[in-house]
């Protein structure tokens, strides 16, 4: 990265050991990450792996810091923010960096000053292993230079897209941040099916996850639409259509649509509840 800032951490769970993970990767020096949190466990493991610095004191790495991430539960977010408001000199100096699910911008303008610079981010579980896909969304008063320390900060574990409002960003939480569990069901459901065939788990499984890797690949890959992916593999009359043909009968367009369509409705009702 050319831009090195001091960044904080507020909160050790798994996303923020990911996405500090992936940093360092990616060349970050560890001296100037901070990381945050209550128990001790998580933070050795990542001073042991990583060598950045911790602390079981928010108020201490985020007053070290250039930009603060706010990795903490919905429901704790109101008393970290009122904590760090209260004790952090220049907070409207630092970038706040959001990766909590369902608290609006608004809010974190009530929790921590009208003046702060925010950023939302929502990743979804597979930058654990790097291959995230980040939605992105903040203010006109977010200079480029912010955006782009952030965009390549979660590059670090995968893949990053902005999009245009909170609203947008709704609608990639249901798609990207809930399509992990909508393909783990999928590929559940074909598993189940090779073992009602006589497969064992294990080879139904493997089966399963590497065609489910290798058709996410060659879609990255390909500059053909899925629909024509999906023709390229559908002979004629063939045993591939068959299967497909009862995928078309259930209507598999209009369930994923719905589902799409219900957690895009859960997303907004869970805004309303901080």
């Amino acid at each position: 990265m050319n831009d090195i800032r001091n960044i904080a951490f507020i909160g050790a769970g798994n996303m923020t050991q990911s996405i500090v993970g992936g940093m360092c990767k990616s060349g970050y020096p560890a001296e100037s990450v901070w990381v945050s949190n209550p128990s001790t466990d998580k933070l050795d493991k990542m001073k042991t792996e990583l060598g950045v610095n911790t602390s079981q004191d928010n108020i201490a790495v985020a007053s070290q810091a250039d930009a603060i991430v706010l990795a903490v539960k919905p429901q704790l977010m109101s008393d970290v923010c009122a904590h760090l408001k209260e004790h952090v000199e220049n907070l409207n100096d630092k970038l706040i960096i959001t990766i909590a699910a369902g608290i609006r911008m608004t809010k974190y303008h009530q929790y921590l000053g009208d003046d702060i610079r925010i950023i939302r981010v929502m990743p979804n579980t597979p930058s654990l292993v790097g291959q995230g896909m980040s939605g992105l969304v903040t203010e006109s008063r977010v200079e480029d230079a912010d955006r782009n320390f952030v965009t390549e900060a979660f590059n670090g574990v995968g893949e990053t897209l902005w999009v245009e409002d909170e609203d947008q960003l709704d609608i990639l939480g249901a798609v990207a941040g809930s399509g992990p569990a909508y393909f783990f069901e999928f590929m559940d459901s074909l598993a189940k099916g090779a073992m009602e065939l006589g497969f064992d788990p294990d080879k139904a499984r493997a089966m399963v996850q590497q065609t489910c890797l290798g058709a996410a690949q060659m879609a990255k890959e390909s500059e053909l639409t899925l629909e024509q992916l999906r023709q390229q593999v559908t002979s004629k009359g063939g045993s591939t259509a068959k299967g497909v043909e009862v995928y078309q009968q259930k209507n598999l367009p209009e369930i994923s649509a719905e589902a799409v369509k219900a957690a895009v409705r859960r997303n907004q009702e869970m805004a309303k509840l901080f």
